[in-house]
C-alpha cells in the first residue's frame, strides 16, 4: 500500500459523520477511498445525504499525523524482524486479499484491521474462548486447558486479551504452540491501538502473542483504552470464529455480549457448566438454557464445530468428565481432598465432612493451599484445583 492509498483509507475512517456503514456504502458505489475523494459533489449527493457529502469535501483534523504514525509503525515492523520471519505488521483493508473472509460475512466488518504477527492464522479454523475477568481458579484452569487442547488440534484460539479467562486462553494456546509447530496458536483482538497494551499486566503476554500468534485491532494507532471500545471489538472476536466457547461468566459478564453476537451471526455458542453455587457459572447456565451447546471436553467443541476430522492429542485432564471419572476412581488418600469436590466450600462444611477440628483442618488447608492443590476464595471459601 502506497502513501496515497493509505492516506485515503485513513481519511475515510477519520472523516466526521462518516460511520462504517456509510463508508461501506461509498466503497460499494465508487470502489475505492481514492475514488470517493475524487468524486464530484453531485456524485456524492447521489450516494449519501448532503451533510455527509459536505464532510467528505475537506481533510479531517489529525490526518497527516495519523498517516505518519501508521507509516512509521509499519516500517518499524519491516526493519525490526529478522529475514524470513513469519511475524509482520500490516494494515488490512476491506480491499485486501488477506482480509479474513469470516469477517466479510458479518454485518459490520471493520474498514481497517491493524495486524501484528502471523497473518496465516487468519486463514485457519478458529474458536473464540471468552469468559469472566474474575474467574474462579477452576475456571482459569479450564480456559487454559481447553485452549491448549484446541490449539494442539490445529485450531486458532481467538480472545480479547482481557484479565482472567481471556489471558488464560491465550496462554494455553501459546503453550501448545511452544510444544509443536503445527499448533493453531492464538489471535488477540484488542480494544486499543496496537501501539498500546491494555491491561498493562498483559504487556509480556502481548509481546509473546505478537511473536507466536497475532495481535489484531480495528482502532487507529494511539487509541487509548476507552470503555466503549471493548464491547465493540467483541463482534470481531465472534466474527473470526466458527463458534464461541464461554468458559465461565456471571449473568452481567461482557463475554455474554460476544456469545450473543456469535448467535446473531449464525455461529455456534458453547458453554462449560459450573457449580450451581458459583455466581461465575450463572452466565454459562443461562446460555445453556437458551440453547447453547453444553461441553465437557475439548473434543465436544471440535465435534460441534465439525472440526473433529483433525485428530486431537491426549487431553491430559482437559475434559470435565475425565476429571470427574478420575476422581471417582482415584480413592485419593488425602481426607480433605477426597470430600472437597469441585464446588467452593466453607471450612465449616469441610469440618463436618471430615470430622477434623478447626485447628487441624486449618493447618491442612494451608498446606494444600501452599502446594497449589486448593485455592482460597473470597468469603472464606475453598476450592479444589484440578485433581490434586
Amino acid at each position: 500500500m502506497d502513501r496515497d492509498e493509505l492516506s485515503a483509507w485513513l481519511r475515510l475512517v477519520l472523516t466526521p459523520r462518516i460511520g462504517p456503514g456509510t463508508a461501506r456504502q461509498l466503497l460499494a458505489a465508487l470502489a475505492s477511498p481514492q475514488a470517493v475523494f475524487e468524486a464530484s459533489p453531485q456524485t456524492l449527493l447521489s450516494i449519501v445525504p448532503a451533510r455527509e457529502a459536505k464532510a467528505l469535501a475537506s481533510a479531517p483534523e489529525g490526518l497527516d499525523e495519523q498517516v505518519e504514525l501508521t507509516l512509521a509503525w509499519l516500517n518499524e515492523g519491516q526493519t525490526g524482524e529478522p529475514a524470513g520471519s513469519p511475524v509482520e505488521r500490516a494494515l488490512l483493508t476491506l480491499a485486501d486479499s488477506r482480509y479474513p473472509a469470516s469477517l466479510l460475512q458479518t454485518a459490520d466488518p471493520p474498514l481497517l484491521l491493524f495486524a501484528q504477527g502471523r497473518l496465516d492464522l487468519l486463514t485457519r479454523p478458529a474458536v473464540a474462548v471468552v469468559g469472566s475477568r474474575n474467574p474462579t481458579a477452576q475456571g482459569k484452569d479450564n480456559a487454559h486447558a481447553f485452549a491448549k487442547a484446541l490449539s494442539q488440534a490445529g485450531v486458532t484460539v481467538v480472545s480479547g486479551l482481557a484479565q482472567g479467562v481471556d489471558g488464560a486462553a491465550h496462554e494455553g494456546a501459546l503453550d501448545a504452540a511452544s510444544d509443536q509447530s503445527s499448533a493453531g496458536s492464538t489471535i488477540a483482538v484488542v480494544g486499543t491501538g496496537l501501539d498500546r497494551v491494555y491491561p498493562r499486566a498483559h504487556l509480556a503476554l502481548a509481546h509473546r502473542i505478537a511473536a507466536q500468534g497475532l495481535m489484531l485491532s480495528e482502532f487507529l494507532l494511539g487509541t487509548p483504552p476507552m470503555p466503549g471500545n471493548f464491547p465493540k471489538r467483541n463482534r470481531i472476536v465472534a466474527g473470526l470464529a466458527r463458534g464461541t466457547l464461554v468458559v465461565e461468566a456471571a449473568v452481567q459478564s461482557g463475554s455474554l455480549i460476544t456469545a450473543r453476537l456469535a448467535g446473531e451471526m449464525g455461529r455456534e455458542v458453547l458453554a462449560i457448566p459450573g457449580s450451581i453455587h458459583s455466581p461465575q457459572a450463572r452466565g454459562c447456565h443461562a446460555l445453556i438454557k437458551q440453547g447453547a451447546k453444553l461441553v465437557e471436553t475439548a473434543q465436544d467443541v471440535l465435534e460441534e464445530l465439525h472440526l473433529d476430522s483433525v485428530a486431537l492429542p491426549a487431553l491430559g485432564g482437559v475434559g470435565l468428565a475425565d476429571v470427574a471419572d478420575a476422581v471417582e476412581g482415584a480413592g485419593h488418600a488425602d481426607p480433605v481432598l477426597s470430600v472437597m469436590g469441585f464446588d467452593p466450600v466453607s471450612q465449616e462444611a469441610l469440618s463436618a465432612r471430615t470430622g477434623m477440628g478447626p485447628a487441624d483442618l486449618g493447618a491442612k488447608l494451608l498446606e494444600l493451599e501452599l502446594t497449589g492443590q486448593v485455592a482460597r476464595l473470597p468469603g472464606q471459601l475453598f476450592q479444589r484445583m484440578g485433581l490434586g
